[in-house]
């Protein structure tokens, strides 16, 4: 295949990625009967979807919940995988493998399958329609993510440098705290990038285990969006909170896209 095929079959792939997104984007900049046209360029641009989702309370309280999730699932993942994935990469242990595929399997599990349930128990128990709700079992699916990542960084810092620190007189956790997690920082970003990113887009479990506006997080509080009378079509101020909510996750890819291409293929390949 010649380098001139390859670029146009590139340029075609990227054009079919970033479409969605400017319709998307197209439709946020449209107001009253334009939003029911197919044009490809709102013919009176309007920011008046975005004034409207940034007044809108709902919507500021569902991103602050977002980002107490997300932060609290992504830190606690981060300290529970190190010390899982530690273990599994640098001490002796029997049938690490397949240890490490028991983790990996929980993310086989449809989500859809212990939704119903969890919303039973959670219910009884006290924790539907809070934070606390939410945070628990979205660690449950961001932690073996992080420990596979994790594990990968771990296997490619030299075990040599872990050995002199023994030598020295460190004692295991010393050497875990003092040498290898500064030496797995860039793995560390990676899994917190590709943590965050995920509990931020989850849904299913978000609509499933809150009911009001206090609790919900921003991809549900984008599909309660309804317009600002019975007359008026929510297309436009759901697109606009769907660009105000997807451009960070955007910027943070862009940013960091090779980082989270090294995670995802750290250990992959053998020197």
């Amino acid at each position: 295949m010649t380098r001139p095929v390859v670029l146009l079959f590139a340029l075609l792939v990227v054009l079919a990625s970033l479409l969605p997104f400017y319709w998307l984007v197209n439709t946020s900049l449209k107001t009253g009967a334009e939003l029911s046209s197919g044009s490809l360029v709102p013919g009176s641009p309007s920011l008046r979807n975005y004034l409207e989702v940034l007044q809108d309370e709902d919507f500021l309280t569902a991103l602050g919940n977002s980002l107490v999730v997300g932060v609290v699932t992504t830190s606690l993942a981060l300290l529970l995988a190190s010390f899982a994935a530690y273990a599994l990469a640098r001490l002796e242990l029997p049938r690490k493998g397949i240890i490490l595929g028991l983790v990996l399997s929980v993310t086989t599990f449809p989500v859809i399958a212990i939704a119903a349930p969890m919303f039973t128990i959670w219910r009884d128990i006290g924790l539907y329609d809070t934070l606390a709700g939410l945070i628990i079992p979205k660690l449950t699916f961001a932690l073996p993510m992080a420990i596979f990542v994790l594990t990968s960084f771990f296997r490619e810092i030299p075990f040599e440098l872990e050995e002199s620190a023994l030598i020295d007189g460190a004692s295991p956790f010393t050497a875990f705290r003092e040498v290898i997690l500064p030496l797995a920082v860039p793995g560390i970003a990676t899994t917190a990038i590709l943590v965050f990113i995920s509990v931020w887009n989850e849904f299913l479990l978000a609509v499933t285990l809150t009911s009001t506006p206090e609790a919900r997080t921003v991809p549900v509080a984008i599909a309660y969006f309804s317009g600002t009378s019975d007359f008026d079509h929510p297309i436009g101020t759901i697109s606009a909170a769907s660009v105000l909510v997807t451009l960070p996750l955007l910027v943070l890819v862009l940013v960091f896209q090779k980082r989270i291409v090294a995670g995802l293929t750290a250990g992959a390949i053998k020197g």
